[in-house]
């Protein structure tokens, strides 16, 4: 075992959904917001080309390259954005074909982050944010029973799923939209133990039930919680993390944001979250932010609001390894749990991605490989 365990974020829409084709047509992926992104003003860096081409994830072959690669480069295992909704799940085959279908499936291991919020047509949107509520992110406690138990039989039980001190990692992403399901803070505690008592009846030690705080919401309709230590407290959770630093760290220069501006503020926050938390809470590095290929590129671009946000520039390979390596600095002076996420893998329409373009090539890579090391080479074969 690694003595630092690196995650990275993973979003799961270039690939086809029959969801996704009824709104904007047959074949359709997010790869054609990438395809279709232009500079929007001087220095802005658009589009970005993958070097591997524009890839279909749902495909184990592809899968296989993308793991033997994070592998290679230290990252150890995978948290998939995971949509679930009362008419069933969306997004779902890029886990359940793509990475299930890979043969070396287990060199990387993989969690999720139930992406539990409104599902708004923001691909792309229009500067006045009126995109279409497509699904809502609320859900009935019994779809959530449904939930409970596709993950317990289909993903838990996984050789391949990632634990933390041997219990199957599940991360909630929205709280406030957590706590509509089920109608109060005391409802969801006990849907959430019930969660725990099904996991071990599987065999399990217990649940490691992760939440996600933000201080600033992103995507529309996203609204924080009045009191998120207390609910954290309340509901049970064992951990929290974080998803991307723009949830806690304002772009305030338009149209660009230096990397190590950002990354001075979040810090700050981090240190905010070991003082206010009493459970453990998992940093996040992020490697960029640049969501205008989500934007209609024909509309004036000016920050009025997600995706139409300030930019955050320089954020070459050398400064994600210096903040890694810094990263790394403040884990190994707390908690045995050294555990953190990176936003983001393939987040390609937000421009934060860690796969190869044809501008860096695999540098970002190469950073976390620099600073935290790849798997040896006998965890690389099977068994």
């Amino acid at each position: 075992m690694k003595k630092y365990q690196v995650g990275a974020y993973y979003f799961p829409n270039y690939h086809i959904d029959p969801r996704n084709e009824m709104v904007h047509g047959p074949g359709w992926s997010e790869w054609e917001l990438v395809k279709h992104s232009t500079p929007r003003f001087p220095c802005h860096q658009q589009p970005n080309v993958p070097l591997w081409g524009y890839l279909d994830e749902a495909d184990p072959k592809v899968m296989e390259r993308k793991l033997a690669a994070a592998a290679e480069h230290g990252v150890d295992y995978l948290i998939f954005d995971w949509y679930y909704y009362d008419d069933g799940p969306f997004l779902q085959r890029c886990l359940e074909e793509g990475y299930m279908g890979a043969s070396n499936n287990h060199l990387v291991k993989f969690c999720c982050m139930w992406a539990n919020h409104d599902w708004i047509n923001i691909h792309p949107a229009g500067r006045t944010g009126s995109g279409e509520l497509l699904y809502p992110g609320k859900v009935t406690p019994q779809t959530f029973e449904t939930i409970v138990k596709h993950v317990i039989e289909n993903y838990f039980k996984h050789p391949s799923h990632f634990k933390v001190e041997g219990c199957p990692y599940f991360s909630i992403y929205d709280l406030s939209k957590m706590l509509e399901n089920f109608g109060g803070v005391m409802e969801t505690r006990e849907a959430m133990n019930a969660f725990r008592d099904q996991t071990k009846v599987a065999g399990f030690t217990d649940l490691h039930l992760n939440a996600v705080v933000w201080g600033r919401p992103v995507l529309p309709a996203e609204r924080t919680p009045a009191d998120p230590v207390k609910l954290v407290r309340e509901i049970g959770f064992d951990s929290v993390t974080s998803y991307v630093w723009i949830h806690h760290v304002p772009l305030d220069q338009s149209p660009f944001t230096s990397y190590t501006s950002v990354q001075e503020k979040y810090f700050e926050h981090w240190d905010r979250m070991c003082r206010d938390y009493d459970v453990p809470y998992f940093p996040n590095v992020t490697m960029g932010w640049d969501s205008s290929p989500r934007t209609i590129q024909s509309e004036v671009w000016e920050p009025v609001g997600y995706p139409y946000t300030n930019i955050i520039s320089q954020n070459t390979p050398q400064a994600f390894r210096e903040a890694l390596a810094a990263t790394k600095d403040r884990l190994d002076s707390q908690g045995s749990m050294k555990i953190l996420n990176i936003n983001c893998w393939n987040e390609w329409t937000e421009g934060s991605y860690l796969e190869p373009d044809i501008r860096n090539g695999t540098a970002y890579l190469e950073a976390i490989k620099q600073v935290f090391g790849h798997h040896p080479a006998s965890l690389l074969k099977r068994g």
